[in-house]
């Protein structure tokens, strides 16, 4: 933990913010069956507001690196290393942690024992940021913007055809026949996949995390743009443009390969990041060429501490579903006897939205204190 920097990107605060935000909402419903259709993730191919969290948290991840990597020049090559791989190794073993975490259960004679490994999910959330983060400064601090570009796309260029021919089936871009499946069960084994689809399958796996560089190269690229020219109003038009674009090319290239996040298609990586390019611009606008501040600091929040924010929301959720409650637990106690009379679609959302409160709070506390953790 250490004291803020003294400059900030004040719309990059609030745009992560925001993700941070809009993520712990949608994680966490109070019913997940009654969430209304915005906050959830399209079932395969498709698009809905949820989709576009996760890119834009990893959109973050390389606007942040544009101002860091200035830094970079200044250090030798064994220090910049040291901080690529041990951020990597730190926010990976978070993300590992977290799916392993509470470390013990009882086991059928009610003796508490250690959680076994081999039931443990390794990819997820945070373990794609690490993997995408790594690979995405590498390329940037040795081969340089210019190639790191050119790598990226041909990446989303190559990851049509390899799952088109590594895919089984008729259908090889189906839930049950992809490579990314394939890759993954044959690596790890289906005791380490996430089962939330009702079988294993991973939408973090290994494969699918490539074209997701895409998504922090475009926001270093973004980074570096706002950095020379976000201050005027033609560099303004030219970041919504450039968005609009990528978002048209990601419309038509759906048609071919279509937008799905679940294996991170091509189509989907340009869809997301014109979007987040257009967001930024709206929210650089209303910041820093009105200079409007009604509710930006609620977000700041959010986007001074997003990691530890993050994790506070997920543990919290682990912990309160082991505090046993009658016949239930903490966790489905509050919604059943507190927001479940609301409606079963209204009490989900307002759930969440306390949740996330609640969350917020320790978050505001933490900024007043000054405390802000890095990795």
């Amino acid at each position: 933990m250490q004291p803020i920097a003294k400059q900030r990107f004040l719309a990059l605060d609030v745009f992560r913010g925001m993700t941070i935000c809009l993520m712990i909402i949608v994680n966490t419903p109070g019913n997940e069956e009654a969430s209304f259709a915005p906050l959830k993730h399209a079932h395969w191919n498709g698009f809905t507001p949820t989709d576009l969290v996760f890119p834009s948290f990893m959109f973050a991840v390389g606007n942040a690196m544009s101002f860091v990597m200035r830094r970079w020049s200044e250090m030798n090559i064994g220090a910049v290393l040291g901080k690529i791989f041990r951020r990597t190794l730190i926010i990976f073993l978070c993300g590992y942690l977290l799916y392993w975490f509470p470390f013990f259960e009882y086991n059928d004679q009610h003796h508490l024992v250690l959680s076994p490994i081999a039931n443990t999910r390794i990819f997820g959330v945070l373990q794609r940021i690490a993997l995408a983060y790594c690979f995405a400064s590498l390329m940037l601090y040795f081969l340089g913007t210019r190639t790191t570009v050119i790598i990226s796309v041909l990446i989303l260029i190559l990851y049509w055809p390899v799952m088109v021919y590594f895919g089984t089936g008729a259908d090889p871009l189906d839930v049950h026949t992809n490579a990314v499946l394939h890759l993954d069960t044959w690596l790890i084994g289906k005791n380490h996949l996430y089962e939330g689809e009702g079988f294993p399958f991973d939408p973090e796996g290994l494969l699918s995390t490539f074209p997701s560089i895409g998504n922090v190269v475009g926001g270093y690229l973004v980074g570096q743009y706002v950095q020379k020219h976000g201050k005027s109003y033609e560099g303004l038009a030219k970041l919504m443009m450039a968005g609009f674009i990528t978002f048209v090319i990601a419309f038509w290239w759906n048609y071919g390969f279509p937008i799905n996040k679940k294996i991170w298609t091509s189509s989907f990586v340009l869809h997301t990041v014109g979007l987040d390019c257009m967001l930024l611009a709206c929210i650089m606008y209303y910041v820093d060429f009105l200079n409007k501040r009604t509710g930006v600091y609620f977000f700041e929040v959010f986007g001074r501490n997003p990691l530890f924010i993050y994790m506070l929301s997920e543990l919290s959720v682990t912990v309160f579903s082991m505090i046993p409650v009658g016949n239930t637990n903490l966790f489905e106690w509050i919604y059943d006897n507190i927001f479940a009379y609301i409606g079963a679609y209204t009490g989900s959302l307002l759930f969440a939205v306390c949740y996330m409160l609640y969350c917020w709070l320790i978050g505001y506390v933490l900024d007043k204190k000054k405390i802000y953790v890095r990795v």
